[in-house]
């Protein structure tokens, strides 16, 4: 087939329409600027479930890489970090650490062989409720409540984070696009605009989630509930806890719980996917003009979301719930050794009992032989008041922090190395070697 005729003609509209759609069909256009709408995908989603946490992300704005958040199927649990997470007490073990817990207290940036200790508490608010309190908490500032103090706040985004600037920030670009469009009288640019920023709003809905933490049953103060946290690297965190504490942020379920069902969200992912095919359609029949200012907008909403998404994740919660104070122990958290740090988190918890349930130590004689002794020595370790060594988290009076002393009449790797030599001695002689003093 050769010679075909490309003289089509179709109606234009007549000069009494307000906006001007382009050239006419002859010149519709699939420009490469429709790109620019789907850039970006690592970025949004880095943040995307506390994003989906706050009010702001059902705001209708300007979303680099919508497509990202529609996905077939939405996550029912929030990433976790690898370590082993073992109760002192309990007995409790996990092979993981959760998504909540892991930022509020970033173990996993401490270096090899580091020790920290924090006490980790609920905070109950007894502030009166103000209006942004009632708004971001979901209550109409008009609502009677029973109690005129609010309760233990909730984990949720921060009201006033960088997510939320970066949010408005696509708001505002949303609205000069639209405003730009029809003083420029281009039909196109005004549809793109509308679907493109209502998509924002369709996602936020398909996305809105809550954190369900359990909640044990109020009665007799709930008993103690330490956990020793085994990083890869040989680094421990031992948080001083109640029960209460230990299960919503280690041991219970960190589940998502959505607003709507999954046969919805469908609903809405397909309706959302049509919104983007044609808003990109509309964006690149747009005048040139308004082409280059969709261009800037998705460079600086890239460049924005991108900036967020390089900042540690506790920058975009609010964990006012929890009050956290550091302990310190004598010689500071830094260590050579693998001994060394097992001793010093065997101090701290005056127990050795977590160590094989969790497999934080090899299971020979030696070792079994080494873990009595440790015990033994660390049940007599005590603590004092003083200036906090090299702490990560102050809290308000660090110069009056708990520090915990080191029995100085037992060195670990000394008495580690005298326990393996007795048992390389006695190896191969069927005789048992004599316990070291």
């Amino acid at each position: 087939m050769s010679g075909g005729n490309s003289n089509t003609t179709i109606a234009h509209p007549g000069p009494d329409w307000n906006l001007q759609w382009n050239y006419g069909w002859q010149n519709f256009q699939l420009d490469i600027v429709g790109f620019l709408a789907v850039l970006g995908e690592g970025s949004v989603l880095a943040n995307a479930q506390v994003s989906s946490l706050s009010r702001l992300f059902l705001l209708p704005r300007l979303l680099p890489a919508p497509q990202a958040l529609l996905r077939p199927n939405r996550p029912v649990t929030l990433p976790s970090a690898t370590a082993s997470v073992t109760a002192v007490y309990s007995g409790n073990v996990k092979d993981h650490v959760h998504h909540v817990a892991n930022v509020l207290l970033e173990g996993d940036e401490m270096p090899t062989f580091m020790v920290r200790c924090v006490e980790v508490k609920k905070r109950n608010d007894d502030r009166k409720p103000t209006r942004m309190d009632t708004f971001f908490r979901g209550k109409s500032g008009r609502q009677n409540t029973q109690s005129p103090t609010l309760g233990p706040p909730l984990i949720k985004a921060r009201a006033n984070g960088p997510l939320s600037w970066v949010t408005l920030s696509g708001f505002f670009l949303s609205v000069l696009l639209l405003i730009t469009s029809f003083l420029l009288g281009d039909g196109w640019s005004v549809v793109a605009t509308l679907l493109l920023s209502s998509l924002s709003t369709l996602i936020g809905i398909g996305n809105k989630w809550s954190l369900r933490l359990p909640q044990r049953q109020r009665g007799n103060d709930p008993p103690d509930g330490d956990v020793v946290i085994r990083y890869p690297n040989g680094s421990y965190l031992i948080v001083r806890c109640d029960e209460d504490v230990a299960r919503e942020l280690y041991f219970a379920p960190e589940e998502i719980e959505y607003t709507i069902n999954d046969a919805l969200y469908r609903v809405i992912a397909l309706f959302g996917t049509l919104m983007l095919m044609v808003g990109v359609i509309a964006l690149a029949n747009s005048k040139l003009e308004l082409q280059f200012a969709w261009a800037a907008s998705y460079v600086i909403s890239n460049a924005a979301h991108w900036a967020v998404a390089a900042l540690p994740a506790r920058y975009h919660w609010d964990f006012s719930c929890y009050e956290i104070t550091e302990q310190s122990i004598v010689g500071g958290p830094k260590n050579k050794t693998f001994t060394e740090a097992l001793w010093k988190a065997i101090v701290l918890t005056k127990s050795t009992r977590w160590v094989r349930n969790g497999k934080a130590a090899p299971q020979t004689q030696v070792w079994d032989d080494w873990l009595k002794e440790a015990e033994d020595q660390a049940r007599d370790a005590l603590s004092h008041t003083g200036p906090l060594i090299d702490p990560k988290w102050p809290g308000q009076n660090p110069k009056k922090g708990v520090i915990w002393d080191v029995p100085a009449n037992w060195h670990a790797k000394q008495a580690w190395d005298q326990l393996n030599e007795t048992s390389t001695e006695f190896k191969g002689t069927g005789r048992l070697p004599r316990p070291v003093a």
